[in-house]
């Protein structure tokens, strides 16, 4: 985020769990959903109802948000992936 000078307007701490519903939340903020696992890239276009499988896809095992989650105008990013961020962020 220091390379493209970007500063978060909000970070919680991982001692704070973020569960479905916060994820439900989030998704409601945006248009669209990004989450990189590894080197596959899923993409979701967000409308007025949240799916379910966008949901799954950004909870980890433990039922948890996984990190890094982030918020980027109307795109949601979940996981990190550095030609995803260079793309979004680039």
């Amino acid at each position: 985020m220091d390379a493209n000078e970007l500063e978060a307007a909000e970070i919680v701490s991982a001692s704070r769990k973020l569960g479905r519903e916060d994820a439900r939340a989030m998704l409601q903020k945006g248009t669209r959903l990004l989450v990189a696992k590894g080197k596959k890239v899923a993409t979701w276009t967000i409308g007025a109802s949240v799916d379910s499988e966008a949901v799954d896809a950004m909870l980890g095992s433990t039922g948890n948000l996984r990190a890094p989650t982030l918020r980027a105008g109307n795109t949601i990013l979940v996981g990190f992936n550095e030609s995803l961020y260079e793309e979004v962020f680039g």
